[in-house]
């Protein structure tokens, strides 16, 4: 049993596992792969979508194939962390499309937001669009030049 998901057991680690490699699969192939029966199997999927476990299923796209070829990583320091600008804050970089991720953070920095653009001049419009109308005190970015593991399953075998 796993910690707070107590009723997760290992054949849900298996859907989940199974899922996680490729969301494609069919149920009859999902049950066989994790051995259960197919109406056993659909059962414990609806399970976990139900508890939230599972939240939906997404393909992976080759974004650099669409001319999506710059991936930033922009690290935000603001002076700013009443609620209601957190929350103003959030509405604004929601609202931008080339924003992948978008995490607050703790540390030496306030915010990481993952922006995935054409080329330089479409990151300095995107830089241009996020500091409009707010008052941040350091935004930076760091630009990949190589993604060496990017989406990688989680290996649900260590909650065991």
């Amino acid at each position: 049993m796993i910690g707070s998901t107590s009723k997760i057991d290992a054949f849900d680690l298996k859907i989940l596992t199974a899922l996680q490699n490729d969301s494609t699969l069919s149920q009859r192939d999902l049950a066989e792969r994790v051995g259960l029966s197919q109406n056993a199997c659909w059962r414990r999927l609806q399970r976990l979508y139900a508890i939230g476990m599972i939240r939906g299923s997404h393909s992976d796209i080759d974004l650099s194939a669409l001319g999506l070829d710059l991936t930033v990583f922009v690290m935000i320091r603001t002076r700013h962390h009443s609620k209601e600008w957190i929350d103003s804050f959030r509405d604004h970089v929601e609202r931008l499309p080339e924003v992948i991720d978008f995490y607050r953070i703790g540390g030496d920095w306030d915010y990481l937001i993952k922006v995935v653009t054409r080329g330089m001049s479409g990151y300095d419009a995107f830089y241009q669009k996020l500091i409009t109308n707010f008052d941040l005190a350091t935004v930076t970015g760091f630009f990949s030049m190589e993604a060496i593991i990017n989406n990688r399953a989680v290996d649900l075998n260590r909650l065991r």
